[in-house]
């Protein structure tokens, strides 16, 4: 599924960041602790050049945390960059990195300025609720609908920081098919840019390889079904999501499958590991490689006619 969801507001978002980066001093980006390779924005990783970063899990507790442990081991290895782990129930441990942001500015310590932090990610990744929990207060607008971030904020925080909250912002085009599709899982894509059919179908055929257990004991079934249609069909049946004549609404039930992967109420999963990325990574270009040749071939016999 290839995303081309980009509103306005991105777009200007973008410009607003390559701006005001001059003056930070410290980067926070958040991605979903289920696909921190998926939901961490390329333009970003641009932006924190030479900046000390810290990439916050948020959702962890959601996800794998034998997957979160690569993860995490894979972040660190990046130059300036800081990788914590951030579950919903545990706000004492989020509001710790405070400490943390205050001692990758050293320079700032005996200063009367503040630190200048900057937090980015994606929609819908859980930005909101680190900016409420470190702030220890409410302040940015919260919920499952991506994009309600749409207008920069200053925020005072304890240890002389200021946080600078960013629009969640997404990439004009997502190259990579599965990582729109993780996306779409994740509820980081407008519902009327994805094709629930598509996703669930991905998601389907991901978790029976890789959790089919939990499949098996969430909608209690004997044996765990070996093509993703089958799984689906099987979960419709027993949630009553049927249409005339006893057939599944496959719309339906893969609204539903989404929803129950994404609220975690089929288990801590996670959907890519760093070598799946890796992989990908050679994958897409290849593909990027044979399209740009592609193109060149066809420029090259528009000439000769």
């Amino acid at each position: 599924m290839a995303v081309h969801w980009y509103p306005g507001h991105m777009a200007k978002a973008t410009r607003e960041i390559k701006q005001a980066l001059a003056g930070i001093d410290v980067i926070l980006e958040v991605v979903d602790a289920r696909i921190p390779y998926s939901s961490a924005n390329p333009v970003i990783a641009e932006f924190a050049v030479e900046k000390p970063r810290f990439v916050l899990l948020s959702k962890s507790d959601l996800a794998d945390s034998q997957v979160t442990a690569l993860w995490l081991d894979h972040l660190i290895s990046s130059p300036n960059t800081q990788a914590v782990p951030c579950r919903r129930d545990h706000p004492a441990e989020i509001r710790a990195i405070l400490n943390r942001i205050a001692q990758a500015a050293p320079t700032k310590a005996n200063s009367p300025k503040p630190t200048s932090v900057m937090i980015m990610g994606i929609p819908n990744v859980g930005k909101s609720t680190i900016i409420n929990t470190l702030a220890g207060r409410k302040i940015a607008k919260t919920g499952n609908e991506p994009a309600v971030t749409k207008a920069q904020q200053r925020i005072k925080l304890e240890n002389n920081l200021v946080l600078y909250d960013t629009p969640g912002i997404l990439w004009p085009r997502i190259d990579n098919v599965k990582s729109g599709l993780r996306l779409a899982c994740t509820g980081a894509i407008r519902e009327t840019a994805m094709e629930f059919d598509e996703a669930a179908f991905f998601l389907a055929e991901y978790l029976l390889e890789a959790y089919p257990q939990m499949l098996k004991q969430r909608y209690e079934l004997d044996v765990a079904p070996q093509a993703p249609l089958e799984l689906l069909e099987a979960i419709g049946a027993k949630r009553g999501k049927l249409k005339g004549g006893g057939r599944v609404d496959l719309n339906e039930v893969s609204k539903l499958f989404l929803v129950e992967f994404s609220s975690g109420a089929i288990g801590q999963i996670s959907l890519e590991t760093p070598d799946m990325m890796l992989k990908e990574e050679v994958e897409v270009e290849v593909e990027r490689q044979k399209k740009l040749e592609k193109k060149a071939a066809r420029k090259n016999n528009t000439r000769k006619k």
